[in-house]
């Protein structure tokens, strides 16, 4: 089971956020305004198990992207507005600042939302490198963590390709997103999926969903979107395919995503037999020496 993220119908409105707080009794991050743009939890982290990213372009939606035409504002609505005072929403406009209301023509700037989360990899790093097994692997192919058995070790933050999971400061203990495990064991879907207004989110077995997204995909590119891509679907990739996969408009670098992420651990078998074998030279050569110094 797993996640389908649309992000071409994300309308920005963090309900995924809200809700996954609410429901995993998450406590809040700070709410700090950070300065980039509308987004108050700039990334992932053992606070924010799921983060809207809010990404402004200066590049025409035009009608080779989007196929938007002008929209003639109708007269009663002009004239109303003539009379009005205008007001700085902090936005960018569609038209000169105090140009007339009548004609709204395409925006020479785009935004790009998107909500990320852990991406329950298949081959997954943090798995690997946990000692005390309070990381696992559930019945329905996703990754979690125990809170109660984690030691806060660490070793699983930097493992992970992906940034995903953190550290808390108050208890030192690991966590990222369940993919709301308890949901999942009594028949329900996850709390961002079910509270997603759009359907952006979706939620079901990862087969379905690539299938899904492929027709999506094909659909996009269709209409004149040949920026749009799938991240993350593909099961011969780094790390095995994600179980959270995302349909992207732009490249993986612009949302703050790895292009060709990798699992981390996946030199470990090697590493170790070059310093088994450094071990075992170094220990003959201990041997030699000795040998060599009594006789």
């Amino acid at each position: 089971m797993g996640f389908f993220t649309d992000t071409s119908i994300c309308i920005g409105c963090k309900a995924c956020e809200v809700a996954c707080k609410e429901w995993n009794a998450i406590p809040e991050d700070g709410l700090v305004f950070t300065g980039m743009s509308y987004d108050n939890t700039a990334g992932l982290g053992a606070d924010t198990w799921r983060h809207v990213a809010f990404i402004e372009q200066p590049r025409r939606l035009g009608h080779q992207e989007a196929w938007l035409s002008p929209a003639d504002v109708p007269e009663r609505t002009a004239a109303a507005a003539r009379t009005r005072d205008p007001a700085s929403l902090g936005m960018p406009a569609p038209a000169s600042p105090g140009a007339p209301p009548g004609e709204a023509r395409d925006m020479d700037f785009r935004w790009l939302m998107a909500s990320d989360v852990c991406k329950h990899c298949t081959h997954a790093a943090c798995l690997d490198v946990c000692p005390t097994g309070s990381l696992f692997r559930t019945e329905f192919g996703t990754v979690v963590v125990q809170e109660d058995i984690c030691n806060g070790c660490g070793y699983c933050v930097p493992a992970c390709p992906f940034g995903v999971i953190g550290k808390r400061e108050d208890d030192g203990r690991a966590y990222k997103c369940t993919l709301c495990y308890d949901r999942l064991g009594v028949g329900q879907e996850p709390a961002c999926a079910k509270s997603c207004p759009t359907d952006s989110i979706q939620f079901g077995e990862l087969d379905e969903l690539r299938d899904r997204a492929a027709r999506r995909l094909e659909r996009l590119r269709d209409a004149g979107m040949t920026s749009a891509r799938l991240y993350g679907h593909d099961p011969g990739d780094g790390v095995g395919g994600s179980g959270a996969f995302f349909l992207l408009l732009d490249e993986p670098e612009v949302y703050g995503l790895p292009p060709d992420p990798v699992v981390t651990t996946r030199d470990l078998p090697s590493m170790w037999r070059h310093v088994g074998l450094a071990a075992v030279t170094l220990l003959a050569g201990i041997v030699a020496v000795t040998l060599g110094g009594g006789s």
